[in-house]
């Protein structure tokens, strides 16, 4: 009852929240344009980090609803319904990023490491897209199965997802165990092996001394891929199983503030990972900067011509 009248609830979250939807909207609106309407040739990563672009932008676009909720004094007025789609869309988009980074990195190994193999094609990148999709949303199906929406007539509130019936407090408990083992544990163990493996590779490999400073770009764009990820979901979902670890041995466990603030700062991923696709992809940057400078696609490769023209003249 403290937590719900702080203003660690009241003010902090929202205001992280407000941050991430105003940095996150306009971003993967924006990764999602180029990757699915302005890149002809649709590579495995395009589609692959189109699929992650989508699922953050599903994630925020759902944020007013959480702000105007702590704004309101943890006090939910939209129903039991609309409580219930913002529940599912939070959790089923925060997992789908997870486990979509996890393909990526992956499928970034495969290329990396074996080069001349066969590589991942567009139509098995879309197939493996839609089955996670697929596979989150039957996962996200029992959050509709019980009441999110709880009354604490002491305050006078209505909260939405942060107090559970007495009766239905074991449902939620098995649920999130095994979401956190299936959409966190899983994609963070790849994550790890997949980026351990590709250091040790891009270090052991003899490259040439033209070469050298890619392989540096390269091993420290995984150091930050890989850190981004364990900073951004390790907290939360660690909380989140230890506190319904406690609440399935039948402890008293005071953690549940700690995990929404770090579930909260762990949305920032959402913001993130479109500066990661810019560093990631040459395409994609030089689509970004396209649009940025409102220049048509035909317009750029004239520019390109005439200035590889003129620097062949100038030999």
């Amino acid at each position: 009852m403290n937590m719900m009248k702080s203003d660690l609830t009241d003010v902090f979250l929202p205001v992280i929240y407000i941050i991430v939807f105003i940095m996150g909207l306009p971003t993967n609106v924006m990764a999602i344009w180029v990757f699915l309407f302005r890149t002809k040739k649709k590579h495995p990563a395009s589609i692959l980090m189109a699929s992650l672009a989508l699922a953050d932008f599903l994630f925020v676009i759902w944020l007013p609803l959480k702000i105007a909720y702590h704004f309101n004094g943890n006090n939910w007025i939209f129903g039991e319904t609309l409580c219930k789609v913002l529940v599912g869309s939070f959790y089923s988009n925060m997992y789908s990023s997870t486990i979509f980074i996890a393909i990526i990195s992956v499928h970034r190994y495969w290329a990396v490491v074996h080069p001349l193999s066969n590589k991942l094609n567009s139509r098995v990148a879309g197939c493996v897209s839609v089955l996670v999709w697929i596979m989150l949303w039957l996962l996200s199906i029992p959050l509709y199965m019980y009441d999110q929406t709880v009354t604490i007539s002491d305050l006078n509130i209505t909260t939405c997802h942060d107090v559970s019936r007495s009766s239905q407090s074991h449902f939620p408990v098995a649920y999130f165990l095994t979401m956190g083992i299936v959409g966190f544990v899983v994609p963070c163990i790849v994550c790890v092996v997949v980026y351990v493996l590709m250091f040790r590779h891009l270090r052991n490999s003899t490259i040439d001394s033209s070469s050298n400073e890619n392989k540096k770009k390269a091993i420290r764009l995984m150091i930050v891929v890989l850190v981004l990820f364990l900073v951004s979901f390790t907290p939360s979902n660690v909380l989140l199983m230890v506190h319904c670890s406690k609440l399935s041995a039948g402890l008293k466990d005071d953690g549940y503030g700690l995990y929404i603030v770090a579930l909260c700062l762990s949305s920032l991923n959402s913001c993130i990972d479109p500066f990661v696709y810019y560093f990631i992809s040459k395409e994609f940057r030089d689509h970004v900067k396209n649009m940025l400078m409102c220049r048509s696609e035909r317009t750029a490769k004239r520019m390109k011509i005439s200035t590889t023209d003129t620097k062949t003249s100038s030999c």
